[in-house]
């Protein structure tokens, strides 16, 4: 067996770099994030390199993802500055002269958004490794961005794309959201036919949620605004389901959709319960038995990295039985689904009988389907959010 194959076999390595800099955060977003100054960036591009130098990946890369925040928001001379300590510290792979990959990386994304999109930015980004840019544009409707409290305009959207494409780049994600609050099923089908017209390689569309504590949530506890009847939502999700896969794109996970070859390696690798290292403020990591997520803030962080003991919003000990719910509530959402021979010899995990119940009770209700793999039926991706409580009520 050569060494491209035992890699091929082993647990694959994903990277997450968070970058907490936004110019302001959108009402609907509860991902940790600030507004910029320039001590501040400073402040941060030294501690991620700091971070690097302590704390390299024990072994190489196969999939990478920037996200925050809003990592394009960053100069082009930052950008230049945060690949150069992320590349200088990935150890070469032994199997380096069979990969024609670029880095040897399988994948790597970065978030950005559509007022942020410049010419030099997305060259440097290509020239640094970048294969795939992903862009939230939430909606092509100025009325749904301004209930979003989106700060880019529509116009901006086009731009954006336009420039992406002028610039080589071969592989696009636009993000887009339904439900928002007194959106119409027309509206929404309106936002997937321009798309659609666009033909980005992947579509991500998520059902809006109300998170604690952003600026939404604040106006719903108020009863200023109210969330969308749920038979609109049912209506919505209908309405991607036919739409994309008529036009070519294949849905891969409930809300994630690619054309044949595109689907994002990175969150297909972590929805598996591969191992990943995160790096930067709030971020997350899983590797070996043991799962933690940086503290929330910029200053923690630092101070962190300064003294040689990290600070950790969270820490929790692994154990096989963990790691095989997380993979089979995941698992199911995917279209591949979950083979649970395979799954239960991965994990040496012998589910307890309350599991199987489970399982046999939502197959006998048209919420899971059981033939080669285990997955979510079209009923049960309606209600995946309330399945994976039910899982991890009987585990």
């Amino acid at each position: 067996m050569n060494r491209l194959q035992e890699k091929a076999q082993g647990p694959k390595l994903g990277l997450y770099l968070h970058v907490p800099f936004c110019a302001r955060q959108c009402d609907f977003c509860n991902f940790y994030q600030r507004p910029p100054s320039r001590e501040e960036v400073q402040q941060y591009l030294q501690g991620i390199g700091n971070e690097f130098r302590r704390f390299p990946p024990p072994r190489p890369v196969d999939t990478i993802f920037w996200g925050g925040g809003t990592p394009s928001l960053l100069s082009v001379a930052d950008l230049e500055t945060l690949g150069g300590h992320m590349l200088k510290a990935m150890p070469a792979p032994d199997y380096a002269e069979q990969s024609p990959q670029r880095n040897h990386f399988q994948e790597w994304t970065i978030e950005m958004a559509p007022a942020t999109v410049k010419a030099d930015k997305v060259k440097t980004l290509l020239d640094l490794g970048v294969t795939r840019f992903s862009m939230g544009v939430q909606s092509f409707q100025e009325e749904m961005l301004d209930r979003l409290g989106r700060v880019h305009a529509r116009s901006q959207v086009y731009r954006a794309y336009d420039v992406l494409r002028e610039c080589g780049a071969e592989n696009i994600n636009l993000d887009l959201i339904f439900a928002v609050p007194g959106q119409t099923p027309q509206q929404w089908r309106a936002d997937l036919e321009e798309a659609i017209r666009l033909q980005p390689e992947h579509l991500s569309t998520y059902c809006l949620t109300f998170e604690e504590d952003t600026a939404l949530w604040l106006r719903l506890r108020k009863g200023e605004i109210k969330p969308s009847d749920p038979e609109d939502e049912v209506h919505f999700y209908q309405l991607s389901w036919d739409l994309l896969q008529a036009a070519g794109y294949e849905q891969y996970e409930i809300s994630n959709y690619a054309k044949p070859g595109y689907a994002c390696q990175h969150n297909l690798d972590t929805w598996a319960m591969q191992e990943w290292l995160g790096y930067g403020p709030s971020a997350s990591s899983q590797l070996g038995m043991h799962r933690r997520t940086h503290a929330h803030s910029l200053e923690e962080w630092l101070s962190g990295l300064e003294s040689g003991q990290p600070r950790h919003a969270d820490e929790v000990t692994l154990d096989n039985s963990m790691l095989a719910i997380d993979a089979l509530i995941f698992g199911l959402r995917c279209n591949r689904g979950v083979q649970l021979a395979d799954w239960q010899q991965r994990f040496q995990y012998t589910p307890p009988p309350a599991l199987n119940q489970l399982l046999n009770r939502l197959i006998e209700n048209d919420l899971v389907e059981a033939k080669t793999t285990h997955k979510l039926t079209p009923n049960g991706r309606l209600l995946a959010d309330r399945i994976a409580v039910e899982i991890l009520e009987v585990s």
